[in-house]
């Protein structure tokens, strides 16, 4: 049988990788591959079966990486499929394409073909370094008039620059990849030079034979295995499948850091609206269409027809802005932080008033979205057949910007048949809030709409879509269960879950700590200050530590609060670049200086600070969610509705989740040791506290220890 055959490939494979680097056979990572191999081996057995799906929760240190390309690439390959890996970042895509791959194919006689897969955003437009090294009269003439939807199209950049890029793709030494520049551009520089799906022409383009993306893209139909990223291939999803990705019917898709899917998916399928901003620029569009007139690329019957559309939208929007300020004033709490205020509709449910607007609105948006969507074709027509060669050059330098207009025109369209919806009973509602932004100079309200879970969407196109998928994280489940997992990304019920435990030895490598307090969070001035006195206490002058904070207020109010020389030793996250904090952190514990982390929940995860650069971590507080997030909130209020205990169902499991890791930010390899400082007695005086703490790694345990006196 062919799967028995791709098996037995797999492990000789797998022997060809353990001789050639001198590794030893490790446990996890022979479990993992063998249920990789065993839930994709359904596609060669039984096609009449669904998708095979598998979650594989693997510790740090159990060799993930190579463990899924070794199990799911030899099985593709016999089944002339592709596999898609999917990333939860830029920086672990290139860690798979430049090391990890590598490294698999110099240790085996294992051969394929593989690339990086990067979104447009990534790769310059040709027509556009055209536009800005001509900086013609027309262009500027535009950006006169349509100055904001302009900004990234016709005006600032660096002309040295693009000049040099052009010579660089002209000699063939450079493909237009923003990541493969010799140095560093900035986006000031690069936003100029980019297009997104609405703006881009495609095979209408004058320049589509050289395009940079096309021909990448054109490169990934010839390619075995594909690195992309969970970004991209949303992105691809949310356009059909098989626009910028192979088709998902042909792909076996691996997640890896497979614990954000879901919360981006949400982000993909949300949509948003500001009122003042949004009248204004229709109020621009106006003018827009009388250019297009002028230019002979708008009939006026056309131009008079949306100018119509436009103003009755522009006078919807002064309704729905006298009506949202009134629903503001009138409301009993509203939640306030920085220069906004929020508040969230419960379950999700507007005002009868708002959704009948919205109704209004949304059939506005949805006739001047077509109607813009016509004159769009129109331009393309003009690209491709008009025999007068000015015209082709007017028609190719406003498509991109009425991409622009036309991809706005749909998002309120999105946004205005969502708060005209009912959601229907039984499912999921979707979370609808609206925010104001009180600053004096641009005062606005915006409304925001976004599904709750996102298992509806990755349901329809992915899981019922794909050949096969793998998730894989070092953390997927909360309080030993998936249960979480399978509520916000839909997993199929046939869908295979294994948990393998790293390798670490928890107990001899790291202490966790709990000092007693005599105080907990909620009471926020003791908790910082109980936080400032301890830090000296638990910490050494060389010290190379990492604290966590789930609120930025408390972290700078700890730094105000810190001895100037500890203060000295701190660097903080909102002073410096990611990258760069953590170079700075480097050299300084390599100068045995000392140094200390201030980070939030960016930092909980994605930071690798193996052996002498991190040897104590302390977390401010059990990081429960940030409690007046709207889709959380409108999540927890449906879970109440349904008979459930929220905080027990939604908030516990991920604070235990996060919890897990932000404590895995010590110990990256098992030669590593050091100490956790949790600064929350409810971990051990609370049920929930010790549900939680009895999830955690067996690290060795010192709870509610007295710290030395002042």
């Amino acid at each position: 049988m062919l799967v028995d055959e791709v098996k037995a490939r797999i492990q000789d494979v797998y022997r060809q990788l353990l001789k050639s680097r001198e590794l030893t056979p490790r446990y996890g990572q022979r479990q993992m591959i063998a249920e990789i191999a065993n839930t994709l081996g359904v596609l060669a057995s039984d096609a009449t079966q669904p998708a095979p799906i598998c979650v594989i929760e693997a510790g740090t240190g159990t060799g993930k990486t190579l463990a899924y390309l070794l199990a799911a690439v030899p099985l593709a390959q016999a089944l002339d499929l592709k596999v898609v890996i999917a990333t939860a970042t830029v920086a672990l895509q290139e860690q798979v394409t430049h090391k990890d791959i590598p490294e698999l194919l110099q240790g085996t006689d294992l051969q394929f073909s593989y690339a990086l897969a990067k979104g447009r955003g990534r790769y310059v437009c040709l027509s556009k370094l055209d536009m800005l090294l001509q900086g013609n009269d027309s262009m500027q003439a535009l950006m006169d008039l349509y100055g904001e939807e302009l900004q990234d199209t016709a005006s600032g950049g660096d002309r040295a620059l693009y000049a040099r890029m052009l010579e660089a793709l002209s000699a063939g030494e450079w493909q237009g990849d923003r990541d493969d520049w010799s140095q560093p551009v900035s986006d000031a520089d690069w936003l100029p030079l980019t297009v997104d799906n609405a703006q881009c022409m495609g095979p209408k383009c004058s320049n589509f034979r050289s395009c940079c993306f096309y021909q990448a893209r054109e490169s990934m139909d010839k390619t075995d295995c594909i690195i992309a990223n969970h970004d991209l291939v949303l992105a691809d999803l949310a356009l059909g499948g098989g626009v910028i990705l192979p088709d998902p019917a042909n792909s076996i898709y691996i997640f890896d850091e497979a614990h954000h899917l879901p919360f981006k998916s949400n982000n993909h399928f949300a949509s948003f609206s500001r009122i003042k901003a949004t009248n204004t620029w229709l109020e621009r569009s106006e003018g827009m269409l009388l250019r297009l007139v002028s230019d002979s690329l708008l009939e006026s019957a056309q131009q008079a027809s949306l100018q119509v559309l436009i103003r009755s939208a522009r006078s919807g929007l002064d309704a729905a802005w006298v009506m949202l300020e009134q629903t503001v004033e009138s409301l009993d709490s509203i939640d306030r932080y920085e220069n906004r205020a929020q508040h969230a509709f419960k379950l999700g449910v507007v005002p009868e008033a708002i959704q009948e607007v919205a109704a209004n609105l949304a059939n506005l948006f949805t006739r001047l979205h077509t109607g813009l969507q016509d004159i769009s074709d129109d331009l393309k027509r003009a690209m491709e057949e008009s025999a007068d060669g000015k015209r082709r050059l007017l028609a190719e330098q406003w498509f991109p910007i009425f991409g622009s207009t036309c991809k706005r025109a749909e998002g309120c369209q999105a946004l205005w048949l969502s708060y005209a919806a009912s959601d229907p009973a039984g499912k999921a509602p979707y979370a609808r809030w609206l925010s104001v932004n009180e600053n004096s100079n641009y005062p606005d309200i915006s409304l925001s709409s976004s599904p709750v879970l996102a298992a509806e969407n990755l349901q329809q196109r992915l899981w019922q879509s794909c050949a096969g998928a793998v998730l894989t994280s070092a953390t997927l489940s909360a309080l030993g269960e998936f249960d979480m997992l399978k509520l916000r990304a839909g997993l199929p019920e046939h869908t295979r879950y294994l948990s393998i435990p790293s390798p670490f030895d928890f107990g001899n490598a790291a202490v966790l700590l709990i000092p007693r307090m005599h105080c907990d969070p909620s009471q926020t001035e003791a908790h910082t200050d109980f936080i400032v006195k301890a830090i000296p206490k638990l910490l050494q002058n060389d010290c190379a530590a990492l604290m966590l904070f789930s609120s930025r207020r408390q972290m700078q109010d700890v730094m105000q609060r810190l001895p100037k020389q500890w203060l000295e030793k701190v660097l903080c996250q909102d002073d410096y670049q990611k990258a760069q904090l953590l170079k700075y952190h480097r050299q300084r514990v390599d100068k045995q200086e000392g140094s200390l982390i201030f980070g939030l929940a960016s930092f909980a995860e994605g930071v690798d600070l193996p052996g002498k650069y991190c040897t104590h971590v302390l977390i401010a507080k059990i990081p429960f969610a940030v409690p007046n997030d709207p889709i959380e909130m409108t999540l927890s209020d449906w879970i109440e509705q349904q008979g459930k205990n929220a905080f027990m169902t939604l908030a516990v499991p991920d604070a235990a989740f996060r919890l897990v890791q932000a404590s895995g930010r010590l110990l990256r390899s098992e030669t590593d040791t050091g100490q956790i400082t949790l600064f929350d007695e409810r971990l051990v005086s609370r049920r929930y506290g010790t549900t939680i703490l009895d999830s955690m790694p067996p690290y060795r345990r010192e709870l509610l220890r007295e710290l030395a006196p002042d």
